[in-house]
């Protein structure tokens, strides 16, 4: 596996996730087919100040042979000198973020907002580069307003500057992920391009990463693998998995496992993990399988990311268990998986075979996260 971004060919990247692509998700991603990673976004500034919340971002496990940094900044001197922190700590490539849309990045001049002037970002990414020690990869968005586009200009500017590859999310700022996004775009502005240029948005199966594939270098996975993280191994071996309920828990109870290891066993251990574990089953509770035979001609039509599923109460007790909305649910369900990390799945069944028998008094009903970084 190259580490180098510029040859990178047919490659599906786990996208840099918002509170949800930790160490510990990362690995289980890997295991399950993921080559090449990056880390959630930190603030430049925060890391060259020491903040121990930005330094963990920074962090990869050893499976992750090609992990990058993803950082946010608007100062060309701070991000060289956090890109050799992160060099320092392993990572082989950064990339800077063009494209969080959320108000607490935007308010800084960071994330999106670097679309809006596109002058001012060329300096900043030739400064960036040039001073960098590290390969330089950029993300961002077909713009900030979906009338004003500004990704084709930037991709060019990108390009001139020396960045060695490009992501491209499908949407606009103002859109953030409310509209299916826009390969047609996408493609065209590939195709303009020599440095490779990564398709983002609306990957929930393999054969809709297959269609989308078509005229790009590679692809970036974001909610898909937070909803079935062994979407990387459907895709490269070109089917869908269907995984049980037992069998998803297993992968589960394995996740609840590296952030045992990664966190530790104690008390505080548990408390730093819950801010992650609990909140994993936002994304678990949407996994429907989704056979090409029964869905690959609707995907045609619309990405089954933006398509309500179907809601009917499963048969199984544990299905049931595992599709429920319910937060309440979703506390129990990382319980008992943290209880039992140490074990096999065999020790946690009868508790969480009684959860399903009766589950807990409800709760708030799960609300809609936002993961991509």
């Amino acid at each position: 596996m190259s580490t180098d971004p510029r040859t990178w060919r047919n490659e599906t990247l786990l996208a840099p996730l918002t509170r949800g692509g930790t160490l510990p998700f990362r690995r289980l991603c890997v295991e399950l087919g993921a080559r090449i990673t990056c880390g959630e976004m930190a603030y430049a500034r925060e890391v060259n100040r020491g903040s121990p919340k930005e330094w963990a971002l920074l962090q990869h496990h050893d499976s992750e042979s090609c992990f990058g940094v993803q950082l946010a900044g608007s100062s060309a001197a701070r991000l060289i000198q956090a890109t050799q922190t992160a060099a320092e700590q392993g990572a082989t490539y950064v990339d800077l973020n063009c494209g969080c849309p959320i108000h607490d990045t935007t308010r800084r001049g960071l994330g999106a907002r670097l679309l809006q002037k596109p002058p001012k970002l060329a300096r900043l990414l030739q400064m960036f580069v040039d001073g960098s020690p590290l390969p330089v990869t950029i993300k961002i968005r077909l713009g900030w307003e979906t009338d004003q586009p500004t990704a084709r200009e930037i991709a060019r500017i990108a390009e001139e500057a020396g960045v060695s590859a490009l992501t491209l999310h499908g949407r606009s700022r103002n859109q953030r992920y409310s509209k299916p996004a826009d390969y047609a775009v996408i493609r065209e502005i590939a195709a303009e391009r020599s440095i490779p240029v990564i398709g983002n948005g609306d990957v929930l199966t393999w054969y809709e990463a297959e269609a989308r594939r078509e005229g790009l270098s590679n692809l970036m996975v974001a909610r898909g693998a937070l909803i079935k993280p062994w979407i990387f191994r459907e895709i490269a071996e070109g089917r869908e998995l269907c995984l049980t309920a037992t069998e998803r828990l297993e992968l589960y109870l394995r996740l609840a496992r590296y952030y045992r290891e990664h966190l530790g066993d104690g008390e505080r251990g548990q408390r730093r993990a819950w801010y992650f574990l609990p909140w994993h089953f936002k994304f678990f509770h949407r996994y429907r399988p989704l056979p090409a035979a029964d869905w690959a001609e609707r995907a045609a039509e619309y990405p089954l990311m933006q398509t309500r599923m179907p809601s009917d109460v499963p048969d199984d007790p544990l299905e049931a268990l595992l599709q429920s909305k319910d937060e309440a649910v979703h506390e129990a369900l990382a319980q008992i998986l943290w209880t039992h990390s140490a074990g096999t799945l065999s020790d946690a069944l009868p508790a969480l075979q009684a959860l399903a028998e009766a589950p807990p008094a409800s709760g708030h009903p799960a609300t809609e996260p936002s993961p991509a970084g």
